[in-house]
């Protein structure tokens, strides 16, 4: 369970996680129009859910979907990011608060490709990671008032950054051999 298998990419879960890749290129051509921007935005937070919830329910986690799935977060949110940082909607301090998590996930994902007992532990215990919803959560949410230009913008990645560092925390505690979060 350990191994990178290309035939995992074309299971349910990887192809969920894969369509975050087409919606992340996509966004930049609708950010102009902020209901379908909201669209594109609910559509990669459904896909982040059920991937995970599809490979934990019907036994279908792998090595390949662990990494794949935070590497597919990672390419959508940077497209999006990138995007609202082009258009003035998100200054430098909002992409440091949204960005916490990954930049403190980062490194163990580069750990989990290269560290073949680790993906396998983790691809053994595939249970999801609260603190790491809640980060996704709020994540999205900054987004969706980023994109509809709302006021609470700077209260909510502030809440987002501090969920981002805890997340980030217990991701490295859990790969490490600690508790579950």
């Amino acid at each position: 369970m350990g191994l990178y298998r290309a035939a995992d990419l074309v299971t349910v879960p990887g192809m969920l996680s894969l369509a975050r890749i087409p919606l992340g290129a996509a966004f930049p051509f609708v950010v102009d129009r902020p209901a379908v921007a909201f669209g594109v935005l609910v559509g990669a937070a459904i896909t982040d859910v059920l991937d995970g919830w599809w490979a934990r329910t019907f036994n279908r986690a792998t090595a390949t979907g662990a990494v794949l799935d935070p590497v597919t977060d990672k390419l959508f949110v940077a497209a999006v990011v990138g995007t609202l940082v082009v258009t003035g909607a998100l200054s430098p301090l909002a992409i440091l608060l949204l960005s916490t998590r990954e930049v403190g996930e980062l490194p163990l994902v580069v750990y989990l490709a290269t560290n073949r007992s680790a993906r396998k532990r983790r691809a053994e215990q595939p249970k999801a990671n609260l603190p790491g919803k809640v980060a996704t959560v709020l994540q999205f949410g900054c987004v969706g008032v980023a994109i509809l230009h709302q006021s609470i913008l700077g209260a909510l990645l502030w809440i987002t950054g501090a969920a981002g560092v805890f997340a980030a925390t217990s991701y490295w505690v859990r790969a490490l051999g600690g508790r579950e979060g």
